[in-house]
Formats: structure tokens, C-alpha cells, sequence
């Protein structure tokens, strides 16, 4: 019986360069698609797959998150006083999520920093990783798909998808062998590949699950990439001494840390809402001409506007 997951560490530190101006004052996991921010998409699929202890790893400019998911007193009250309680339950939702701890990355060193900074909180337990600025959409989360292969396989397991070959010098590639479709042993992740060099087009994508023995090689991991302490420099180390797995997860990912990402996201999320889709779809089927309207399908067929 492998020990239960219970805790998720939620990398949060990065500058979100790509979005400025915007994020000089305000994080890029604040973005809001419609009307929630993008890191609570994140939380919301946290807690379906059962996690209950959120680490969310954050630095200097991101206390905008912490408020988020804190209880507003003062709104609270306006809000029972203009009886807008539909609102207010909204709210409250919110700050009723989950067990939240907040850690502070002192320097943005990289991602395998990051979580190392949180390994206080993790202590001796398996443990999820998920990049605040990535939404997925699909069937089951992508948490639950990892929690899956992990209670299978008591090992550590990397999430993945496949993206077209021109794509594959952005991400960390997974290079081995073939268990099942979609389930690969890991023999090296190379990050960021030149294409002719790329081992596969499976590419990392941010969604991980752990075990704490990746703390030990993060300790002592030199700077790579970027003069960054990289996860997959760290992950390399691991898969050599024990057995680590790379899924492919099912469902749309969206990097809303990118503005196409961002974009397409949202056109995703207004076409599932109940609310807005038809006069959504009427918009975009005005904005696009005959051509766009008879490509726009319903709010499930939203994945046409989709590329990974």
C-alpha cells in the first residue's frame, strides 16, 4: 500500500515577463479567465483529486494570491447587506477551499528551487507539484490522472503531452521506454531541446507527482539551464537510481502564462459557461464572418481553438 497523497506544492514565484506590463503590479497567476483568477483553477483541480494541504511557494509582489483565498470580512458584509448571498456563498467557497500554507522563495533560483523550498512543509510524503499558471480541461483532472498512476506504480510520475516537433526546444522532453500507451519508464528528460536533437515530441508539462526523495538531489543540484536549479536536471539524477514514469495526461492544456494560452482559454471557459456561451458565440460568429460561425460548434466542441 503506497502512502496517500495528500499535499500539492504550487510553484508561484516567477515574474511573468510575458505579461507585462500587466504583472509589474499584479502576479500572472491573477489573470482572470472570466470571472475566477488562473491559480484557482489550479487549487479547484488540486481539491477534486483529494488533495487536502495546498504549499503555495510565492515571493515578493504575490500577496494579491494569499487575499484571494483569505476571508474578506469587510466585502463579506457588503454583500449580506445588499442580500446578494449568491455572491457571497461564491465567496466563501473560496476561502473554504483547502488547508493553505504559504512559503516565500527568497530568490527566483528556478523551479527544482522552488520546490525545495517547500520541503519543510512536504516533510516524508509523496506529494503533487502544479504550476499555477496552466489550466487543464478534460474528464478527470490531471492531479487525478497522476494520483492513479502513483497508487499503481509507487513511483514518481511526470505529466506529459505531446506537441508538434517545431514546438519542442520551449519544453523539457522525455526521452525512454514505452510500458503502455501513454506510460513511459523515463530514462532522460533533455530540457529544451534543438529539434534535430529532440528524443521524442512528449513534452513536460506542468503537472507532477513526487516522492521525497527528490529533496535529497535538489540539496546539492548545480545550477543548469538558465543558471537555474532545474526539476529535470534533479528528476535525471532520480530516474537513474530508481524508477520514474512519464504520463500522458488526457485533456486541453492551456499555459495562460503565454497570451495565446491565455486567449484561448478564455474562449474555452466562455463557451462551457451556461451564462455567457450564446451570446458569446454570437459574438465571435460576428467577429470571425460565415467562416469563423461555422467553425465555432458548441462549448464542448471549444478544443477546435486549441493547440497545445
Amino acid at each position: 500500500m503506497h502512502p496517500v497523497v495528500r499535499k500539492a506544492v504550487f510553484p508561484l514565484a516567477g515574474h511573468g515577463t510575458r505579461f507585462l506590463p500587466m504583472t509589474k503590479s499584479s502576479p500572472k497567476e491573477m489573470l482572470p479567465v472570466i470571472d475566477k483568477p488562473v491559480v484557482q483553477y489550479v487549487v479547484e483541480e488540486a481539491v477534486a483529486a483529494g488533495i487536502e494541504q495546498m504549499v503555495m511557494v510565492t515571493g515578493r509582489g504575490k500577496r494579491a494570491i494569499e487575499d484571494h483565498f483569505d476571508i474578506s470580512y469587510e466585502l463579506e458584509d457588503v454583500l449580506k447587506k445588499k442580500n446578494k448571498h449568491a455572491l457571497l456563498s461564491e465567496l466563501q467557497k473560496i476561502s473554504n477551499l483547502a488547508q493553505i500554507l504559504y512559503l516565500r522563495q527568497k530568490e527566483a533560483l528556478g523551479l527544482g528551487h522552488a520546490v525545495l523550498c517547500a520541503e519543510l512543509a512536504v516533510g516524508d510524503e509523496p506529494f503533487a507539484v502544479a504550476l499555477g499558471d496552466e489550466i487543464l480541461d478534460g474528464p478527470k483532472s490531471g492531479i487525478e490522472q497522476l494520483m492513479e498512476a502513483y497508487r499503481e506504480l509507487g513511483a514518481p510520475v511526470i505529466g506529459m503531452q505531446r506537441v508538434p516537433l517545431s514546438e519542442v526546444s520551449h519544453y523539457g522532453i522525455v526521452a525512454g521506454g514505452e510500458i503502455r500507451p501513454g506510460l513511459f519508464r523515463v530514462e532522460r528528460l533533455v530540457e529544451k531541446p534543438r529539434i534535430e536533437d529532440a528524443p521524442s515530441d512528449f513534452a513536460i508539462i506542468g503537472r507532477y507527482l513526487l516522492t521525497p526523495d527528490v529533496f535529497d538531489i535538489l540539496r546539492t543540484q548545480r545550477p543548469g539551464v538558465g543558471g537555474e536549479i532545474q526539476l529535470t536536471d534533479a528528476l535525471n539524477t532520480l530516474a537513474a537510481n530508481r524508477p520514474v514514469y512519464a504520463l500522458e495526461i488526457k485533456g486541453d492544456r492551456f499555459d495562460t502564462g503565454d497570451k495565446m494560452g491565455f486567449l484561448k482559454a478564455t474562449v474555452r471557459f466562455a463557451l462551457k459557461r451556461p451564462d455567457l456561451a450564446e451570446e458569446f458565440r454570437h459574438f465571435l460568429a460576428a467577429t470571425l464572418g460565415k467562416e469563423g460561425s461555422s467553425s465555432l460548434g458548441d462549448g464542448h466542441d471549444a478544443g477546435r481553438f486549441v493547440a497545445r
